[in-house]
């Protein structure tokens, strides 16, 4: 899941001219690290796993030699790459056609790619590696704000579909252990969030070091990539039409019939199993913010890049290169295979529409578990960045409390249940979170650090009139995203209201 990374180090030694590194605030969400270690003066920011950082020597220079190799790099950014964007795609599929959605993937891809390249050639001219020093090197504080609260508004975003996924299956999986209805209290899902947040999510939370959370992000990787392998066998196995119950299927299946289900258990949609490439609908809308959401890790490139073996911006760009290809090819294979097997039926959240026609598959029930495994312990890890970059906005000069220690993770954690309760759909937080705060990381922010600190060429030159472009596609992203969605909300409310 999109969390930070196993390289996110940033020395907090004085260098010897008397000034001292940054606070490396971690990226995005959807990121688990394999070995986050936080150094800092604050009791908080302890090493998720202190013992890898043992016997490493310590540099009293800004610059800092990485040991990372490429291939190391390439597995930490798929990490950070993936995440829980990868359950929406298929319904992103489905309300553009597989042509449309092909094209807006290798867009959103390449421009990916592209502010990756901005990035890094500002951290060169700008002589920072920290995603918000770049911001306060180009615009002072608002600059550092920008970023600190995009990268937060994303993590925020991150936690809150992890927490929808437990909303969505920790009911399924108790449903298939116990039985009952979904009329039991026990089978509710926003009762579930509670619980699961309350007796194992805050306490995880509270810790000053995470410990072996921090293998989470391999767990998480793992089950993305079980999850994809699911997904491509169940579309050989699923029948179009769909059943109208589960019955019907599993005696489809039972007799192993490859031929669509019988007039009488199936439900009559005109051209239902007939794929679409091109498709242009009210939910349209949210393909781009969906994409976007799926692909930021850009707050981790920078630590990466400063822990990369030899590192040079042609070697870290190569990193991000395979990183992306790998990410592009198992988002594609994700969303096909999903939008293949249930077509218009695809729901915002991949995982869950099998539940209506598939529900105690022993297969989808070991993927259940193990997805909710690694969000669960996937929580407490993005929390951590978003309190302490919070601990660092407010509280910076004042020692460790535990008061405020706990009052902050409390109010953070409250705050996300809230919104997973209250919020719809998971669609809703992949759009929201999309055309804003991933649509500041890719597109706005390194498009306009770059335009600011790299002084060596002319706003007449190529890639100042390039990364110019490029920062106006951002806005016109983020507005024309935002509005969209804001538009089919005050629609749906309408409608909501007048079937009432």
């Amino acid at each position: 899941m999109k969390q930070p990374t196993e390289m996110s180090r940033l020395s907090q030694e004085d260098d010897s001219s008397g000034s001292s590194s940054e606070y490396p605030f971690p990226d995005c969400p959807s990121k688990v690290p394999l070995n986050g270690p936080y150094s800092d003066v604050d009791a908080e920011n302890q090493n998720f796993l202190p013992e890898q950082s043992m016997g490493k020597k310590k540099y009293d220079t800004e610059y800092h030699q990485g040991n990372a190799s490429f291939g190391m790099s390439v597995f930490n950014l798929g990490n950070a790459i993936m995440g829980s964007g990868i359950l929406g795609l298929s319904y992103a599929m489905a309300n553009t056609g597989i042509a449309l959605f092909v094209i807006l993937l290798v867009a959103v891809a390449i421009f990916s790619l592209y502010s990756v390249h901005l990035l890094l050639k500002t951290a060169n001219e700008g002589g920072a590696l920290v995603y918000e020093q770049l911001g306060y090197k180009a615009f002072g504080m608002p600059g550092k704000l920008a970023a600190s609260c995009s990268i937060t508004m994303q993590n925020i975003g991150a936690m809150s579909s992890y927490l929808y996924i437990v909303k969505y299956e920790l009911p399924i999986v108790i449903q298939a252990f116990v039985g009952g209805d979904n009329n039991e209290w026990y089978t509710n899902g926003d009762y579930l969030v509670l619980m699961v947040s309350l007796f194992i999510i805050l306490p995880l939370s509270l810790l000053k070091n995470l410990g072996y959370l921090g293998y989470t992000s391999g767990l998480s990787l793992l089950c993305m990539v079980f999850f994809l392998i699911v997904v491509i066998i169940k579309k050989f196995q699923i029948p179009c039409p769909l059943p109208d119950n589960i019955h019907a299927l599993n005696e489809t299946l039972k007799s192993n019939v490859s031929t669509p289900a019988d007039n009488s258990t199936a439900v009559d949609y005109s051209d239902a199993c007939t794929p679409k490439y091109f498709v242009f609908n009210s939910q349209t809308v949210y393909a781009v913010p969906i994409l976007t959401f799926a692909f930021v890790c850009h707050p981790a490139i920078l630590p990466m890049y400063e822990e990369l073996k030899d590192r040079s911006r042609r070697k870290m760009q190569g990193v991000a290169n395979v990183s992306f290809l790998a990410m592009f090819i198992m988002y594609l294979l994700a969303a096909l295979f999903g939008y293949l097997t249930f077509n218009i039926h695809v729901e915002p959240e991949l995982l869950h529409t099998y539940s209506k026609f598939y529900k105690f598959d022993i297969l989808l029930l070991i993927v259940r578990l193990a997805v909710l495994t690694a969000v669960t312990l996937t929580v407490p890890v993005v929390l951590f960045p978003i309190r302490t970059s919070v601990n660092q906005l407010l509280c910076a000069s004042k020692d460790f409390s535990w008061v405020r220690h706990t009052i902050i993770t409390i109010v953070l954690l409250a705050g996300t249940n809230a919104l997973v309760i209250f919020v719809p759909t998971i669609r809703d937080i992949f759009g929201f979170i999309g055309a804003s705060a991933a649509a500041m990381l890719i597109f706005i922010l390194p498009s306009a650090f770059y335009i600011k600190l790299v002084k060596k060429e002319s706003m007449k030159s190529v890639q100042k009139i390039g990364a110019t472009a490029f920062l106006m596609c951002g806005f016109l992203v983020m507005i024309g995203s935002m509005t969209l969605i804001i538009i089919d909300w005050i629609h749906n409310a309408s409608a909501g209201s007048d079937g009432h």
